[in-house]
């Protein structure tokens, strides 16, 4: 099997090379650069499988570094995981919106880091779900065309926009989704609507799902995601 390729980037040396040694006797092949410019140079040379990208990066930031990658052909679709510092809720939020994958908080274990980046390089093997698609995840199925959901094969009752957000998140298991997101997803991005509005459909799903409840989880001052 081919080695993942993994790049890093962080201006913290200690950092980078505790990340190079772990990701390397874990099986991928690691790159790394210690400022925004360089990391450009590097990945536009020779795209990697996955990026590690801190935020707080002198000069040219780390969301400045996800927003050019995103823009660009060549590397639009490479994963990225952030690294970020505690108290950045905004910039995570910012992040995701601009493409990053998921995000872990410094100071951070090697083995949440490396569970993290397998779980991402898993789910990008999989094709997008189609917003008609059946899905079957545990004891739940969710089939939109015929506006219904099963639960250990009993119906629950759901809005059009609460089985919209439930279809949205169950479809990317472990993936974190912004409240604008979501939005933008179920309703389109002309549709006004406030984080608060997002919020009480999520409060409907969970006290409709009842003992499933927690299939649904808070990531706090971000969003939400469906248990991986």
């Amino acid at each position: 099997m081919t080695k993942k390729s993994i790049f890093a980037v962080d201006d913290e040396e200690d950092i980078l090379e505790l990340i190079r040694h772990h990701l390397t006797r874990e099986g991928f092949l690691v790159a790394t650069a210690a400022n925004g410019e360089n990391a450009l140079k590097a990945v536009t040379q020779k795209p990697p499988d996955l990026i590690l990208l801190d935020l707080m990066l002198p000069g040219l930031d780390g969301l400045e570094v996800c927003r050019m990658l995103k823009k660009e052909n060549k590397t639009a679709d490479i994963p990225i995981v952030m690294l970020t510092a505690k108290g950045e809720e905004s910039d995570i939020i910012t992040g995701l919106e601009l493409g990053a994958d998921d995000y872990i908080t410094k100071p951070f274990s090697m083995k949440v880091l490396v569970a993290r980046i397998r779980a991402v390089l898993r789910r990008r093997q999989k094709p997008p779900t189609d917003k008609n698609a059946v899905i079957s995840i545990r004891d739940m199925v969710i089939n939109p065309g015929r506006h219904e959901v099963l639960v250990k094969n009993k119906p629950v009752e759901m809005t059009f926009s609460e089985l919209r957000i439930l279809h949205l998140l169950a479809g990317r298991p472990g993936w974190v989704m912004t409240r604008e997101q979501i939005v933008d997803a179920v309703r389109g991005e002309d549709y006004a609507v406030t984080d608060r509005a997002v919020d009480v459909q999520i409060v409907g799903i969970r006290k409709k799902l009842g003992a499933r409840a927690d299939y649904i989880e808070t990531v706090r001052g971000v969003g939400y995601r469906f248990k991986e």
